[in-house]
């Protein structure tokens, strides 16, 4: 895990000038002209600025120059202000990560590097989500632990380049016949995401019309969300490339399910001698967790409700987030219920060591992937300090049971709307500990903005809005 000083010095700026030179020579040699600097925005957006290859040492050094108000755009690219950030006023500094900076096999001629925000002064931003999860991260390794994690990668094709969606493959859900109608496609698809490193551990039609999924190799937490932006990249310049469009949408026709944007995340504990060890199993707990995986479980199963306005941040989010579709609309846990919000996957026995692990199945695509992460670990470790338990695992579909049952066992419906969702959030002082004022503040704004926007909207309205936004 690449580190995120606090404030750049001039050593810290010399040493980054000096790998850029480095990288930029390797790249030059590999036929890069250009590098796309990313940074995902508060409403899920990944936003860019592009540095030609001669002029990523200086980047590296100084930083490119952007405005603060990028925090306050709505999905339509109108801008809000909050108590935190608004007005024209102001100017933060763009740093290429230099360990991540990958030759964009999907762009000919293109790298790609996620991006950290720095004030002028050298102070890190703070509502920079890289920087967020980093620290998040560094707190658990305080206290021994680290966390693996990956994201699930859902998205639905259209032919032509209309925005209207018209479904590219048309064969049924989980059809081979879907992989023969876009056979060329979808391995060219695989091709340029193993020339760039990253490790696909399997791709399947999904259910909705024209849907496919990625599911990709765990990795720290840093990791896992440049790997999740990356591959949603690569996703769009491939599907480009064919002339087809793809939608990264939680709801990308109105009578359909969404797509998800599943966290899969581990927590385990450091051992320089026997290596790290999976905390999700060999224990006493249910389903094999020891009591530490159990508590940090239960952490992130109290705050779903408040997480929810950062993981199923869009309106469209709650046209998804309906019981009985796999989503995850009550906030309950089971292993291997996909209709849990917090699905425990096991694994196959004999690899359960290394497989165990929590599946947050509320989540959406229209999430920041790092803010999202940082959240669930300060969530988790929330749990871990204060030694809960989880409650009895539900073994069915929880919209089965009649209102007395869920009651009776504790199982609420998470927030349907993303107003609730943010009075929740706003309301959970771990989340603000964790997190900060002006991330709170922004994030609230931002959503209350999206909210305005789309207040009168049909849900076919929704949908159309946000199909090709994220």
């Amino acid at each position: 895990m690449d580190q995120i000083p606090a404030t750049l010095g001039g050593n810290d700026r010399a040493q980054m000038g000096a790998r850029a030179a480095e990288t930029a020579r390797r790249l030059t040699g590999q036929d890069v002209v250009a590098v796309a600097l990313t940074w995902v925005d508060v409403s899920g957006i990944t936003r860019t600025k592009t540095v030609p290859i001669n002029r990523l040492e200086h980047a590296a050094a100084w930083g490119v120059g952007m405005s603060p108000l990028f925090d306050v755009f709505l999905l339509d690219d109108t801008i809000v202000s909050g108590r935190h950030i608004g007005g024209p006023v102001g100017d933060l500094r763009l740093h290429p990560v230099l360990d991540r900076v990958v030759p964009f096999a999907a762009l000919p001629g293109w790298a790609h590097a996620p991006a950290v925000r720095f004030a002028q002064d050298g102070a890190v931003h703070p509502l920079d989500a890289r920087a967020l999860l980093y620290r998040e991260t560094v707190r658990l390794g305080e206290e021994g632990w680290e966390a693996r994690a990956a994201f699930e990668i859902e998205w639905a094709v259209s032919a032509g380049d209309g925005d209207a969606f018209v479904p590219a493959a048309r064969g049924p859900a989980y059809g081979m016949a879907r992989i023969s109608e876009l056979a060329p496609y979808l391995r060219e698809l695989l091709t340029d995401l193993a020339q760039t490193g990253v490790t696909v551990l399997q791709l399947h039609p999904e259910y909705a019309a024209g849907q496919f999924e990625i599911s990709v190799a765990a990795e720290d937490p840093i990791g896992a969300a440049d790997t999740a932006v990356l591959v949603r990249e690569t996703v769009r310049a491939v599907t480009l490339r064919h002339g087809m469009r793809a939608s990264f949408s939680p709801k990308v026709e109105a009578d359909t399910v969404g797509n998800g944007g599943h966290v899969h995340l581990s927590l385990w504990r450091r051992d320089v001698v026997n290596g790290p060890a999976n905390a999700m199993a060999g224990g006493a707990g249910p389903c094999g967790m020891s009591a530490y995986g159990e508590a940090f479980a239960a952490g992130i199963l109290r705050r779903l409700p408040a997480l929810l306005a950062i993981g199923a941040p869009a309106v469209a989010s709650y046209l998804r987030l309906t019981p009985s579709h796999w989503a995850g609309a009550y906030a309950c846990w089971g292993p291997e219920n996909r209709e849990a919000a917090l699905r425990f996957v096991s694994g196959v026995q004999g690899e359960r060591d290394q497989a165990a692990n929590l599946e947050i199945k509320c989540f959406d695509p229209a999430a920041n992937p790092y803010l999202a992460l940082a959240a669930l670990l300060a969530a988790g470790r929330d749990g871990l300090a204060a030694g809960l338990t989880l409650p009895e695992p539900v073994g069915v579909d929880p919209a089965t049971l009649d209102d007395g049952e869920r009651t009776a066992r504790g199982i609420a419906p998470l927030p349907s709307s993303l107003d609730a969702a943010v009075a929740v959030f706003e309301a959970d002082d771990v989340l603000r500990d964790a997190l900060g004022e002006a991330v709170v503040d922004t994030v609230a704004t931002v959503r209350r903005g999206e909210a305005e926007l789309l207040a009168d909207a049909t849900p076919e309205e929704v949908a159309a809005a946000t199909r090709w936004r994220h």
